[in-house]
């Protein structure tokens, strides 16, 4: 048996745009949605639900279509990121990534030596697979997250850490430490977002970026590959269109 492939990881590597939805953090609501064609679906330990007994039962239904399954946690911790791992996620997300230290942590966490210092443990990805520990890097999938000021600054460095797949610039705790709370339309906030953005790009390496249906299409345009939305908003729209249509009638 073959190690199952990452998506999201492959596509990435190949020069594709990646679609991953947030907030299905169920099994049947992952079931639900896998017919439309995503590629990842991020589910949330650190402000959401997700605990790592519940890893293996969204994995699972996230392996039935395909998805890659991405867990964002709450601690740039090795054993914590190995740990998510081994229930079987296939990519983590890492929060407040503000230097290049705290990046190679993350990879040493992440990936198995010689890369990193993953401890050896068989992942339910593993079950079957004779060569998973020697398999296992090429398909995990590793984000960080870029949302503080001082990451911005200290960007470069971040970005000279290999084995890193997606630098991600997450825009509600950047404008909070940019002294906007609350506030990522301000146009000081937006002009960071954009300007690290292109930064990452003009590294050759992957930006990735919160996006919804007003501004997807500028995020593409700019070359953005890896695009996160929530569901809810959609889930909003269409209640309310339901209800104006129907009291319109």
């Amino acid at each position: 048996m073959n190690i199952r492939p990452n998506r999201v990881k492959q596509k990435l590597a190949a020069g594709e745009t990646v679609f991953v939805a947030s907030g299905l953090d169920d099994p049947d609501t992952i079931d639900q949605f896998g017919p439309v064609g995503f590629d990842g679906v991020w589910l949330e330990a650190e402000h959401g639900p997700v605990d790592f007994g519940d890893i293996s039962d969204l994995t699972r239904a996230c392996d039935l279509w395909g998805l890659t399954s991405i867990l964002r946690i709450n601690l740039n911790e090795q054993g914590m990121i190995y740990r998510a791992l081994d229930r079987g996620l296939q990519g983590v997300v890492i929060p407040h990534v503000n230097t290049r230290e705290e990046a190679e942590n993350v990879v040493a966490g992440g990936k198995f030596a010689p890369v990193g210092q993953r401890g050896l443990f068989t992942s339910r990805q593993g079950y079957g697979v004779s060569d998973y520990v020697q398999t296992a890097n090429d398909h995990t999938l590793l984000v960080v997250l870029i949302e503080d000021i001082v990451a911005v600054g200290n960007l470069d460095e971040i970005l000279d850490v290999d084995h890193i797949d997606v630098f991600f610039v997450a825009p509600t705790d950047l404008a909070s430490s940019m002294g906007h709370m609350d506030n990522i339309g301000h146009v000081e906030v937006q002009q960071t977002i954009e300007e690290t953005l292109a930064r990452i790009q003009a590294r050759g390496r992957v930006a990735g970026a919160l996006a919804n249906n007003g501004n997807v299409a500028k995020y593409a345009a700019a070359g953005v590959q890896f695009l996160l939305t929530p569901v809810a908003p959609w889930i909003a729209a269409g209640a309310h269109t339901f209800m104006e249509r129907a009291k319109n009638a």
